[in-house]
């Protein structure tokens, strides 16, 4: 059954290796679960997808694959007034006796059939979906195998429960959060393991206690920390005012995923200066030709940017609203660009309004096909362009 179920994760476009399905085997051979449908969805889940992004793609593809009640077409939404519990239904022990549990078939087509006859709220009942009673449909009442619907359960022996959905397909092309933007970080990572020995290395505990002839001979390593070097340049001011937040909340997010981080802020485009603090920004610069000589080559710079500007701010000498730069931002762009061969531009500005900006067309020609929406698939693709 496992092999078929596998297949249709396949089929629903998830991303389960062979190693993944053969881990799920296991953990059930070893009895790491109870017989129970919730709990082999909920390991499944753990052992099968790795994503975050992709468990909502999961939870259709489960409850398609195990006859799910989403499988049934129907177009009528249940009342909420059908299904409020207003009292508690005492049940004696002959009338739970009596009752008779179906299958999952019989279970499934019967409900089929009570939505489209059923037309008023019902309760205490034994056929209609309402509450208190010993349908098989509603909640509150009893019954040996039934499907809970819009309520709290009473017996837990539901075999499915019906609820609408609170959540939503993850959206790729969304302005993401925080978490998100943590999430597709975490892409750029080259492990490496520095500082003082703190760890516990289990596999060298085992070889060195083996070689002590027994004796426990206790191993460790420095911690592993994510080693990309990691420079941001970010546009501040002006048309970026709107994006203040999604800024913010990718800094925060790269703040806590690098470890090796150096930041600098810079208006529309970069020219011979950068700075540190805006507050102090014409009295604490860093010249840009420094900042190339600080950090070398194997840092990943990323620019973040909408890169909405005049023309003339990128190509004319002068063109910068702030003082009179002696070269053009263009020549800047092209040397940070063949100094970092490792640079991404993220445009916080939505892709689909690029076309109609010329400022950002020059940008691209600059440095090449390097720039990103900010969005979650915008992100992961700067974070492969990146490792490579």
């Amino acid at each position: 059954m496992l092999i078929d179920f596998f297949y249709s994760l396949r089929a629903a476009r998830l991303p389960v290796s062979l190693k993944e399905l053969l881990t799920l085997l296991e953990g059930l051979k070893a009895g790491v679960i109870e017989p129970s449908v919730d709990e082999f969805y909920a390991f499944a889940r753990l052992a099968l997808v790795k994503d975050e992004t992709l468990f909502d793609r999961f939870d259709r593809a489960f409850g398609a694959y195990f006859k799910g009640v989403e499988q049934i077409d129907v177009a009528l939404e249940l009342p909420d007034d059908w299904l409020r519990r207003t009292l508690e239904r005492e049940f004696t022990p002959e009338q739970r006796a009596a009752l008779e549990a179906m299958d999952w078939d019989e279970l499934m087509e019967t409900l089929k059939k009570r939505l489209d006859e059923q037309q008023e709220r019902h309760e205490g009942g034994s056929k209609w979906i309402g509450t208190n009673g010993s349908s098989p449909f509603g909640h509150g009442g009893i019954n040996p195998r039934g499907v809970r619907m819009g309520g709290p359960g009473k017996e837990k022996s539901a075999v499915k429960v019906w609820e609408r959905r609170a959540f939503k397909d993850y959206d790729e092309t969304a302005e993401i959060g925080t978490r998100g933007m943590q999430l597709a970080l975490r892409r750029l990572r080259r492990f490496a393991r520095e500082g003082a020995a703190e760890e516990l290395d289990l596999d060298g505990t085992i070889h060195a206690t083996a070689a002590n002839a027994g004796l426990l001979d206790i191993r460790f390593v420095p911690e592993r920390h994510n080693n990309v070097k990691l420079l941001l340049l970010m546009d501040v001011g002006g048309s970026m005012d709107e994006h203040v937040k999604a800024v913010e909340q990718l800094f925060s997010a790269a703040r806590s995923e690098f470890k090796h981080l150096e930041f600098y802020y810079f208006h529309n485009c970069v020219y011979d200066f950068v700075w540190k603090h805006n507050q102090r920004r014409h009295a604490e610069r860093t010249a840009t030709w420094d900042l190339m000589r600080t950090y070398n080559h194997d840092y990943r710079l990323v620019f973040v940017g909408d890169a909405t500007m005049s023309p003339y701010e990128i190509l004319q000498p002068g063109g910068s609203v702030e003082y009179n730069n002696e070269e053009p931002g263009a020549e800047w762009l092209q040397r940070l660009a063949h100094h970092y061969p490792h640079c991404a531009w993220i445009n916080p500005e939505p892709q689909g309004l690029w076309q109609y900006r010329q400022s950002i067309a020059l940008v691209q020609q600059l440095i090449g096909p390097r720039m990103f929406p900010l969005t979650l698939a915008g992100l992961e693709g700067a974070m492969r362009l990146l490792s490579k």
